[in-house]
């Protein structure tokens, strides 16, 4: 799987608001500067959480950013879902819209249960799960595995 830079500042950039957002709204300044994010792009992403109704935005001399809901209640999955479409395509179908014939015809299983294991993980994370580190034990559970932290 790969996880795009868009996602990856998108959580980074949720989890910074989370984090500073009772002070305030969070500036487009300040998350430039907590977690090092070329500002165009992150302009950019901080759109599309607004649109995706993840976070509001506060004009004026003191506004920026705040969670749209409480961190609880954002899963990472949502966040993937809303910078980057469907957290599984094969070739622009959804997993459970592939069909194979002859020796690939058990193929969409696997896609579907590729699917199904990123929606266990993302779905089952919050974004105050993440601030906190207090990750559901499913997570915790394979990142504990002895070779998950080992490229392959």
């Amino acid at each position: 799987m790969d996880i795009s830079a868009k996602t990856d500042y998108a959580v980074r950039a949720l989890l910074t608001i989370a984090a500073e957002q009772e002070r305030g709204p969070v500036s487009v300044e300040s998350l430039v500067t907590h977690q090092g994010l070329p500002r165009k792009f992150l302009e950019s992403i901080l759109g599309d959480l607004r649109r995706g109704g993840l976070v509001v935005s506060q004009r004026g001399p003191t506004g920026g950013y705040t969670l749209a809901r409480p961190a609880t209640e954002i899963a990472v999955g949502e966040v993937f879902r809303v910078v980057d479409g469907p957290l599984a395509e094969v070739r622009g179908l959804r997993p459970h819209e592939t069909e194979y014939a002859g020796a690939a015809s058990h193929l969409p299983t696997l896609w579907v249960a590729v699917r199904a294991s990123l929606r266990s993980v993302l779905d089952g994370t919050s974004i105050a799960d993440l601030l906190t580190g207090r990750l559901p034990e499913h997570v915790t559970s394979l990142a504990a595995e002895p070779d998950a932290w080992q490229s392959r």
